[in-house]
């Protein structure tokens, strides 16, 4: 059970290391772009490729009998991106496992790569674990740490959890079919959460540090990517640098705006905008942007 692009590498590396599935279950297809296409998602693109029947119920929790058919050993789950009933959590031999992308108990829920980022932290990884009907909350069979770099942001990280994720499945798998994995149970003192990322959590707030901006730009980028509002229009930031600690404008100003450099004052220092997309426009490095984009200097972003 998966939907994205990290569930589809991992499906197809336990494909090519001899694992034999009865079926994928994903997310419904979705429009993508200005003409709402309907996209196959990544997961269900593996699947065909390896003749693998494909079940994509808009509710699971209401649609699941196909699977007591299907009659699964296990079921493994990445990034499914849907609650899973009980009833169907019951159905296999061996239980069903799932590969979170934390080191639970840290990070329970729906963003915890976005959030590792979003809170500056220097390592992260990969859980699997049991999956029970409380979110993340199950039982730890296995981790793999995962170091994140001060140039990593969601697409890279992203990138590197699915090498994670790949090593740890098939390392882990066998040892817990043969009952080698007796599993933890997750300190419920050291719970901590992630939901998903709001529309309006994109829009990156003043009020926030240095540190918080950074982390939040960092965490959004490359997609949706977190935006200032600029002359009444987002102005996307895809990737930033904090330079000093100085504050020597109100805060939101362009300090500088040249072939050195396109600065933003921020409450505790000065943050330089690197990569950036004006809304409607094309992604660019700030000295195209700069180019496109005269008289900036001691403008206000919002």
């Amino acid at each position: 059970m998966g939907t994205p692009e990290i569930s589809a590498e991992v499906f197809e590396a336990m494909i090519l290391d001899g694992y034999r599935f009865v079926g994928l279950i994903a997310q419904p297809d979705r429009p993508v772009g200005r003409k709402g296409q309907l996209e196959k998602v990544p997961t269900k693109v593996v699947a065909e490729k390896y003749n693998i029947p494909v079940f994509q119920p808009v509710k699971i929790r209401k649609e699941y009998d196909f699977v007591k058919e299907l009659r699964p050993d296990i079921i493994i789950t990445l990034a499914y991106g849907q609650i899973v009933p009980q009833g169907l959590l019951d159905i296999p031999q061996y239980g069903c496992l799932n590969l979170h992308g934390s080191l639970l108990p840290k990070y329970r829920g729906a963003a915890p790569i976005q959030y590792a980022l979003i809170n500056g932290d220097k390592v992260t990884g990969m859980t699997l674990m049991e999956m029970v009907a409380a979110m993340d909350a199950g039982r730890m069979y296995a981790q793999k740490e995962v170091e994140i770099s001060d140039e990593d942001n969601s697409t890279s990280l992203f990138k590197k959890m699915a090498v994670a994720a790949k090593e740890l499945i098939l390392e882990a798998l066998p040892k817990y079919i043969d009952g080698q994995l007796k599993g933890v149970e997750q300190d419920e003192t050291q719970v901590s959460f992630c939901p998903t990322i709001k529309p309006e959590q994109e829009r990156l707030d003043l009020n926030l540090t240095s540190k918080e901006i950074l982390g939040w730009i960092r965490g959004l980028s490359d997609h949706p990517g977190a935006y200032f509002i600029l002359e009444e229009k987002k102005l996307k930031v895809f990737k930033a640098q904090i330079i000093n600690d100085l504050v020597s404008a109100e805060v939101g100003t362009i300090v500088q705006a040249d072939k050195r450099g396109l600065v933003v004052q921020l409450k505790d220092g000065q943050l330089s905008l690197l990569e950036l997309q004006k809304e409607g426009k094309n992604r660019m490095d700030y000295k195209s942007f700069l180019n496109g984009n005269q008289g900036l200097l001691n403008k206000k972003l919002d």
